[in-house]
Formats: structure tokens, sequence, C-alpha cells
């Protein structure tokens, strides 16, 4: 997130707002570059006499949702504080290219008394006429939006149907870009194999064709020095998915998950695209075949219930490594020959990939779970130790924000004068006093320093801005605590206490003596919502659009 203050003279009592977003697509096409954006807008703007309040710029963030985009999530926030009268965009894609945040958005802003302009689509929702046309212009963003996206599935279909690879990194090639024979602007990718990591490929079902099992395979090639495409170690779903892809038998397989962006994993196509590919393969027909046949084997058989709750696994962290604590058991065997089952909880890393990566570092469940329910139980009802923790909190807060307050200062400072000496180059380039040549190259260095800075500036900003909440309320905290300590006597099954666990606990460390240190409890939107609802507490809640809000209390 970048936001950069420019000063103009008040003629007319209008604030502006500047937003500009470029995607990583759009980041090289002429027209769509962020400085190109904001130099129109803010020459709109001083043509009008409007002052510019703040740029909000997203850099590299698609349109399709807001999610991601930081800066658009804080100038709403300034939305609702009344910091300016207007919203201006080059263009209404800018904004969003989803119909229905486009109308939030909007909506949003008319409730604020804030306008919203267009300058390329050169509309506005100041007039019932301006009102239809935007609509008009939003809807036909998401259709565009839409069709671009259908006719980039249709052509990789058609590519995929003709063996050719749709792109993507995968163990055991290198993706080469070409040119397409039919038109010189197009490119397309091929798959030529990385005979290094060839050796590993080819090691995995040389292992599973003798016989050893997902972890078994995991733990050898990782002991034996071999990693992933991005230099990890191998997991058990690592070694799965390559032993089932048929792109090392030379075959190109797509579509296997249909409307991914809507359905993620849900929506499994029953036939997807099976084809001879244009590359080389990296295993034999044989293998593929004697590897998948002993794949069909081992399928179906069921894996082993355990019972028990167990609603530490996952948030519970392994003092080695960090990973998460999963389930692990072992069976002993008493004197009079009955087996005695234990339960612990054990390193996820070491579980998946095996010793070379971590050690089982086991907790036993009984005690991990027993510890955590009665420390939350205890501080739940002490007003005392709330009170301290609580005021240690807030102590500590102010305190680390303000050397974090005074470095954003100076890099915003320095933003804003390099970009008064980019109005006074272009105001040299407009009097003929420097040739443009000159002018492109004095402000490239001055985009690359501003880049810099941006890069420096952002990660301290969102801390700030996310910290400018009034500090911690211990009756807030209080409310919290006790209504989750009744939710989790009234639970009535093990997934909803773990369910509820897992939504106030955000993690929970373990000492080099297998002992609990700390557990660490958060408090945020979803907590207060979910533990609170929309009664009293709806002033708390924070808006869609705004910035993230958390707060950690360890205890």
């Amino acid at each position: 997130m970048v936001v950069k203050v420019n000063t103009f003279s008040e003629l007319n009592g209008i604030k502006v707002a500047i937003y500009a977003r470029v995607s990583t697509t759009e980041q090289a096409e002429e027209g769509y570059s962020i400085d190109e954006q904001v130099r129109i807008l803010n020459k709109w703007c001083l043509e009008n006499g409007y002052e510019v309040y703040k740029e909000y710029i997203d850099r590299g963030v698609s349109g399709k949702s807001i999610n991601k985009r930081l800066a658009l999530q804080q100038m709403m926030v300034d939305v609702n504080e009344k910091r300016f009268n207007m919203v201006l965009v080059w263009k209404t894609n800018r904004l969003a290219r989803n119909l229905l945040d486009i109308l939030k958005i909007v909506d949003l802003l008319h409730r604020n008394n804030v306008t919203f302009r267009s300058h390329s689509d050169n509309h506005e929702t100041e007039t019932p006429n301006g009102k239809l046309h935007f609509h008009v212009m939003a809807a036909v963003a998401e259709y565009e939006r839409a069709n671009i996206a259908e006719n980039v599935k249709m052509g990789m279909l058609a590519r995929a149907r003709q063996g050719s690879w749709n792109g993507g990194k995968v163990l055991g090639y290198n993706t080469v870009e070409t040119t397409n024979k039919s038109s010189s602007k197009k490119k397309s990718t091929k798959l030529v194999i990385n005979e290094k990591e060839a050796q590993t490929v080819k090691r995995i079902f040389e292992l599973y064709v003798e016989g050893n099992g997902y972890k078994s395979i995991a733990n050898t090639i990782n002991k034996e020095g071999h990693r992933s495409k991005k230099g990890n170690f191998f997991s058990i779903i690592a070694v799965k998915n390559i032993l089932t892809n048929p792109v090392y038998v030379g075959l190109v397989r797509y579509n296997v998950r249909r409307d991914w962006n809507d359905k993620r994993r849900n929506n499994i196509n029953p036939t997807p695209i099976i084809q001879e590919g244009l590359h080389s393969p990296i295993i034999t027909k044989e293998v593929w075949d004697k590897a998948q046949s002993i794949l069909k084997s081992r399928t179906g058989k069921p894996n082993r219930i355990h019972t028990g709750e167990f609603p530490l696994t996952g948030i519970l962290k392994c003092p080695k490594c960090g990973a998460g604590m999963v389930l692990g058991r072992t069976t002993n065997r008493r004197k009079d020959g009955t087996k005695r089952v234990l339960e612990y909880y054990v390193c996820g890393a070491w579980k998946n990939k095996g010793t070379s990566v971590c050690n089982s570092n086991s907790v036993r469940t009984d005690y991990a779970d027993a510890y955590v329910l009665n420390k939350l139980n205890l501080i739940s009802n002490s007003n005392k130790l709330l009170h301290d923790i609580v005021g240690e909190i807030n102590k500590n807060n102010n305190n680390s924000l303000d050397p974090l307050k005074k470095d954003y200062e100076v890099l915003k400072k320095e933003i804003h004068s390099i970009q008064e000496k980019k109005q006074r180059i272009l105001k040299l380039y407009e009097d003929g006093d420097i040739e443009k040549v000159v002018l492109k190259e004095r402000l490239n260095k001055l985009n690359e320093e501003i880049a810099l800075l941006e890069s420096r500036l952002s990660p301290i900003e969102e801390v700030v801005e996310s910290n400018k909440t009034q500090n911690v309320s211990l009756e807030l905290v209080k409310a919290i605590l006790y209504n989750f300590s009744n939710n989790l006597n009234e639970t009535t099954t093990r997934e909803q206490r773990k369910q509820l666990l897992h939504l106030l606990i955000h993690e929970i460390t373990i000492n080099e003596d297998r002992k609990i240190e700390t557990i660490r409890i958060q408090i945020n939107k979803e907590v207060k919502k979910y533990l609170l609802g929309n009664g009293e507490e709806e002033s708390l809640f924070i808006d869609d659009f705004s910035s993230p809000f958390c707060v950690y209390i360890d205890i």
C-alpha cells in the first residue's frame, strides 16, 4: 500500500482522493502505468481547482477482488472519517472489475457524501443520469472481464488438446517460452527436461515401485539431498502428487478442477483432458503403469480412526522448527500382555517429511489439553490477572510504535519531496527548458527512488495504520473470555470444541522441556462477531473495508 500526500491551494473546498491500480499483467501495457494514471488525474484536479488529498495506489494487484488491495481498504477507512469529498479514478475498472464490489464501494461513498468520478469514462454519480451511466459502465466492466476469462480458458483448452503445455512450473522440467508460429507477438511455453530435477523424479518412482510408501520415500530422498522445485524438503503430499502426475510419462493433463476461482478444490472434473504431450517423458510407460497399478491396489483402505478430541492440532507449535503439531500414537505392551495406546502431539513436519527435517518432539495430549483449558479458565475468572495482562499490552503497544511512527513520517516527507521534484521537472519540460529525452531520464530516476522508498514505507505504514485504534479494552477482553468459556461448556461435539479453541487461540508454544510456554490468544473482528454478536458491541466492529484489526494476548 502506498499513500502519497500532495498539497494544492484549496480553491473550492473539494478534496479529492485519487485511486490508481495496475495488475501484474497490465503494468507493461501502454496507458495503464501507475505514474501515467496519477499524472493525468493530478492534472485534471489542478485544471478544475480541486485539492488532491491523497493518492491511494495498489501496484500489481488484480481488480477481481478487493481483499488484497490495501490502499483501497485504507481509502475506505478514510471515507468513513470524512477526509475528502470525491474519489477520482482513471477508469472504472481500476476501482474494481466485479460489479457487486463496484456498487458496494460507490454506495458506501454516497452514504458518506463522497462523489465518484471516472476520468476516462467521463461519468459521475452526482446526478440521476450520471448514476445510470455509471451502472451501465460497471456492468460492462464485469462483462469484459468475464469475456476475457472465457476466451483465455477456451484458448488454453485448445492448446491442451494439441498436447501443448499451458504454463506453470513442474519438477523435472524447465518451462521455456517460445514464439507462436502463426504470430510473432503471441508467446507460448514448452517443457524441456531439467536433468538434475529429472533424477529426483526417477528416484521417487524407483523407490515406489520397489514397495516403499509415501513417508518412507519422502524421508529417503530428503536425506539423500533431493529438493523440490522451490528448494524445499519433500512432504508426503508432494511425493503423491509426483507419482500421480502423467506429465512424467509424456502426457498433458488439464482442466482437472473446474470453476477454480469459485469452488477451489471442491469441483473435480471426472473427465479432464489427457493428451499426448509435445514434451519428452522422464520415466518409461512400463514404470508408470507399474506405479499406477500399485497406487490402485493401495486405494480404498480405511484410514485409522483416532478417537478423542485433540483440539490443539495445528495451533500447538513444534519447539524446534515451529511447524504445527499433529496427532501421533504409540502402542506399549504391559507386563500382563495387554496393549496400551498412548496419544501425543508430534511435529507435523517430522510426520510428513521424516527425520531429515525435524524430530517428533512429542507432547502428551492429556497434559497439553488439560493445561490449556485450565489456564484459559483461570484467566477468565481472575480480574486482577486480566487487568495486569491488558495493561502490559497497552503499554508495550504504545512504546513499540514510536520509532515506527518517526520512520513513517521521514519516509513520507522524502516521497513528497521527490514528487515536488517531478512537478518541477514537468514544468521545465512544459516551458521548453528541457528536452523530452532528458525529461524521461530524470523521471525514470525519480520514479526508481520513489519505488524504493515506497517498498520501505509499505510494511511500516500497514503496522502504523492498523494500530491507530484505541487501547485494548479490559471490558471487551473480559466479555470475550466469559462468552468463550460459556460456549465451550455448551458445545456438544468434538469438532465444535476444536473450532472454538482455534477461533480464540492463535498459537501455543512449547519450551525445550516439552512443557507449554505461552498461549497466545487473538482478539479480532471474527472473534468479536462470533462471541459477542451484533448487539451492544456493534460499535466495536470494523467495516468490511477497514484495515485489518487483531490484538494478541500472551498468557
